[in-house]
């Protein structure tokens, strides 16, 4: 029985294989290219800044509202007239990187209060800044410079404020890799071109309301940014400028102690001098402008008021107002 397997072996494959070949050689072959899908086009997001200019639209009265235009860019600037029929001249204030217009610390207050001081006020919205898009975003509702230094005071921000404080939860490892020196400063030449234009609109409609004086103002890095302008741009209609708390963005240049002193207009430097970060910024300030032989440059250290904003707020607006509108000395 054995000898036979081989032969029926044999037999079997000689009965099956012309059968099975022809369905084998029916089959199709599987494709070898892939197939290639469109990638989904996502719609561009609006910037961080329009979603706050829309919020001020629907909380703040429109007649506080102007809508300015700086190139392509339209954007929101809120104008509050001096009280009075006799104004000394507009304040133009710039907020610094993620504060609004209407900022609750700093921007919002002096806005509200100059009117009252005999000068009119008009704060800008700035665009975002693509610089700073590789960076952790930080909470800005400080008067300190420093963002490793934040305020403690308890007062809660605006709701426009909410965007960045729940930004700034998200901690430095999730920042994205800078872009190279070469892309950065050309990123930030385009967010000066875009900060200027908005300047220029501001400066523009001001003049426009037949102000006898125009003032410059800047808070946090938007006092860098109001610094840049007059050094770049050297406008004759803008003879003083105002920082406050003053900041320079991280990794753009000129630094702003090399910035202050070569600016010929009057500048008013406050800082907060319980911050030792910006304690030590204000003295570079101080001792560039002093080898520079600037006698215009005014340096004021205010102490921050924890727990009362109102008080501290009120410090900053008198400080202000003493400089802009200096009383007679009595006799």
């Amino acid at each position: 029985m054995s000898s036979l397997r081989p032969a029926h072996v044999a037999l079997y494959l000689s009965l099956i294989l012309p059968v099975a070949l022809p369905v084998l050689a029916a089959e199709p072959q599987p494709a070898t290219e892939p197939v290639l899908t469109q990638p989904e086009i996502r719609p561009q997001l609006p910037e961080r800044s329009m979603e706050d200019e829309t919020a001020l639209e629907r909380q703040l009265p429109k007649n506080e509202q102007q809508q300015l235009q700086a190139g392509e860019d339209s954007f929101l600037a809120l104008w509050k007239p001096a009280n009075s029929n006799d104004p000394d001249g507009a304040v133009i204030i710039v907020p610094g990187a993620g504060e609004s217009a209407d900022w609750p610390l700093t921007v919002g207050p002096l806005r509200n209060k100059l009117p009252d001081a005999n000068w009119a006020s008009l704060s800008l919205s700035l665009p975002d800044m693509q610089s700073l898009a590789s960076q952790p975003r930080m909470a800005q509702a400080q008067t300190s410079p420093a963002p490793v230094e934040p305020n403690t005071s308890s007062k809660e921000a605006s709701t426009t404020a909410k965007p960045i404080e729940q930004a700034a939860s998200a901690g430095s490892e999730n920042a994205v890799e800078s872009p190279p020196g070469d892309t950065f400063e050309a990123i930030s030449k385009a967010d000066a071109e875009r900060i200027f234009a908005r300047i220029d609109a501001a400066v523009a409609f001001a003049q426009q309301q037949n102000m006898r004086s125009l003032v410059l103002l800047g808070h946090g890095t938007g006092a860098y940014w109001a610094a840049r302008y007059v050094s770049e741009k050297q406008p004759a209609q803008l003879p003083k400028l105002i920082m406050v708390a003053a900041r320079t963005p991280a990794g753009v240049e000129p630094d702003l102690s090399q910035l202050a002193p070569t600016l010929s207009v009057a500048l008013l430097d406050i800082f907060y001098k319980d911050r030792p970060l910006a304690r030590k910024a204000a003295l570079q300030r101080l001792q560039a402008s002093k080898r520079a032989s600037r006698s215009n440059f005014s340096q004021v250290a205010l102490n921050a008021i924890p727990g009362n904003d109102d008080a501290e707020q009120e410090q900053l607006f008198r400080r202000v107002r003493g400089w802009l509108s200096p009383q007679p000395a009595r006799k």
